[in-house]
């Protein structure tokens, strides 16, 4: 352990677990690039609008399970410390993916991924927040929004010792929403068709 390397690797290796982006491999497979189509954000909603349910469901577990896998990896190899650095490597490859030209997706399922291999009590917390948002607004970006707000504050009164990395991903996290709050300041935020 008192080898850098030990630590640097694996949080390179959950960076480009996070460029893995089935939103872009599935949409490619149909011919298009995801990020040309509709919202223009590689992520389990827009596949949802552009593809429909089967791609989306498919792009979600994959974005969910890439998180997970990155903060395994990090925690078999160097406990919960290195778990925490590897959750915001593979939250900030999916977002900034160098495989893809740094244009992802906003990080929503993946974050959460590493969030429930973090901390499953955590996790548990902001999906309800979540699911909560988008079934009362019938908005993803709202529970979406509403998780990235909600993450830090739970941290500060109920998790104290996740609040500088749940910080970096809320902050990041509605930063890469800040036309979604635009739109839904101005009414124009999209809702969602689940039926599609």
């Amino acid at each position: 352990m008192s080898n850098p390397l030990y630590l640097i690797i694996p949080v390179v290796i959950a960076y480009f677990i996070g460029n893995i982006s089935p939103a872009i491999l599935i949409a490619k497979s149909f011919g298009i690039d995801i990020r040309s189509q509709g919202s223009g954000n590689a992520g389990s909603t827009n596949v949802l609008r552009v593809l429909g349910k089967k791609a989306a469901i498919a792009t979600l577990a994959i974005d969910i399970l890439k998180g997970v896998v990155a903060v395994l990896l990090g925690r078999y190899i160097g406990g919960q410390s290195l778990a925490v650095f590897c959750g915001i490597a593979v939250f900030i490859g999916h977002i900034w993916p160098l495989l893809f030209g740094f244009r992802g997706g906003k990080g929503i399922a993946t974050g959460f991924g590493a969030i429930v291999a973090i901390e499953p009590i955590l996790g548990l917390e902001i999906a309800v927040i979540a699911l909560l948002g988008i079934v009362f607004s019938k908005r993803v970006a709202v529970g979406s929004i509403l998780a990235a707000v909600a993450l830090p504050l739970l941290a500060y009164f109920i998790h104290p010792e996740y609040l500088l990395w749940s910080s970096v991903m809320g902050a990041i996290a509605i930063f890469k929403h800040r036309q979604n709050i635009k739109r839904l300041l101005h009414g124009e935020e999209t809702k969602i068709n689940f039926k599609k």
